[in-house]
């Protein structure tokens, strides 16, 4: 029997690196710990344990994990170090190796982490990596520090595009059921929470495990009452069908703002990745959106550098992005990845080619950006405000439709919605001003 009392009263501390499914999912973790007696240290207060939510997105990212790791011991000696996420489920090993390290558990065994830590803190027996778990699903629905709810709807990816690892870290695809997910949110609604963000791996592809669709989830989660704003994080252009852009336009709820990966707007570029579309497809999803929101937030994924990408191909991608009315580019740099069919493909950018075509997208970005916050300034929007940990800062808060605001700090408006009238940038650039 496992001994959860163990936990009473030790100092807990928590670190993620990645992309929003992790920090869900981090959070879950935590609240789950807590439950168990543990509390949040306190900031400069030494933990008693600390876990690490890892990412293997990247090389850099790999990097930034070791690095995190090490950090992390040297600043919590004698603490217990859990190390979780996709990197430990790619090189269990490697991270076993880092003394310090007291248990490893890999994305898909993170159902693994409470009991294991109870037991190797109780025993104190040196642990090995579990063995890999591609069925199971953990369930994830919290918000730790943030306003915003993050809900897990799927895990995992069947697409196996050449230049990711994901399906190897995560598994495959695999998810819920709608009706436990409806009574997710509809748990958030209880708690108070008002803005519920859908998150997953390929969430588009929700239903597999349970013989559903990602539509009949939409429209679910749509009849939950006390949710007043849904955002879909993340969705591949082949699986946002019309069905979904013209559900989510009449729709009260589903908020004006999409995120969909392209990756490379070069055609041949995408059939060497291994895409599941076209630039001919991706052009009319964005044209179908805008048709029925024209004041939607259009986020896109692309990514810099990949094998084959010749610079006639890189012109080529960027002349498509630059065409299409998109509001924010998110630029990452392609970096070889051990295990990928990437590898097989000739022709290999340069460090400096991937840089200065990386600085180029993200100059295109800056500037769709800008016009898109300076075509609403003088309009009015509903904003769901953020609380601020720190007394002298300015509040922050999302439009519907995704731009952000800035506002003199007032406590009391944490998790409201308020009608407010957009001003001009802020100092950074990055937000608008209520007038």
């Amino acid at each position: 029997m496992i001994n959860y009392d163990i936990l009473s009263g030790k100092r807990l501390a928590f670190y993620t690196l990645g992309c929003k499914l992790n920090f869900a999912e981090t959070s879950t973790l935590g609240e789950m710990l807590m439950e168990h007696g543990a509390v949040k240290a306190r900031r400069g207060e030494q933990a008693d344990i600390c876990v690490v939510n890892t990412c293997t997105v990247t090389a850099a990212s790999d990097s930034k994990c070791r690095q995190a790791i090490h950090k992390i011991i040297k600043e919590n000696p004698g603490a217990f170090v859990a190390v979780t996420g996709c990197y430990a489920q790619l090189q269990p090993q490697v991270i076993a190796d880092i003394p310090g390290v007291d248990l490893v558990v890999g994305a898909q065994q993170r159902s693994e982490l409470l009991p294991q830590m109870c037991y190797l803190l109780e025993h104190h027996t040196p642990q090995q990596p579990l063995a890999t778990d591609t069925a199971s699903f953990f369930p994830s629905c919290s918000h730790g520090d943030r306003t915003r709810y993050f809900l897990k709807v799927q895990d995992g990816c069947n697409y196996f595009c050449t230049y990711c690892t994901i399906p190897m870290a995560r598994g495959r695809s695999r998810n819920g059921s709608i009706e436990s997910m409806v009574q997710q949110a509809q748990h958030v609604a209880d708690e108070g929470g008002k803005e519920i963000v859908i998150t997953g791996v390929n969430i588009g592809d929700f239903g597999r495990t349970t013989h559903e669709d990602f539509f009949s989830l939409i429209q679910a989660l749509d009849r939950v009452e006390g949710i007043e704003r849904y955002r879909i994080s993340s969705i591949e252009p082949n699986l946002l069908t019309d069905e979904i852009i013209e559900f989510c336009a009449q729709s009260s709820k589903f908020m004006p703002h999409f995120h969909i990966p392209l990756q490379s707007g070069s055609d041949t570029v995408l059939r060497l990745m291994h895409r599941h579309y076209d630039t001919a497809t991706f052009r009319h999803k964005i044209q179908r959106i805008k048709q029925l929101m024209p004041n939607c937030f259009i986020g896109v994924d692309v990514m810099t550098g990949t094998r084959g990408e010749t610079q006639e191909l890189f012109d080529e991608a960027y002349r498509f992005i630059d065409s299409l009315p998109i509001s924010q580019l998110h630029v990452f740099t392609y970096s070889e990845r051990p295990g990928t069919r990437a590898l097989e493909i000739p022709h290999v950018v340069s460090p400096e080619e991937k840089h200065e075509r990386t600085q180029r997208l993200i100059a295109l970005s800056d500037r769709k950006l800008h016009d898109f916050y300076s075509q609403h300034i003088g309009t009015t929007a509903r904003v769901l405000m953020e609380h601020t940990s720190r007394r002298n800062q300015p509040m922050n808060g999302f439009t519907e439709n995704y731009i952000r605001i800035e506002m003199p700090n007032q406590p009391q408006l944490d998790n409201q919605i308020i009608e407010v009238t957009l001003g001009d940038f802020n100092d950074k650039g990055d937000a608008l001003l209520v007038r």
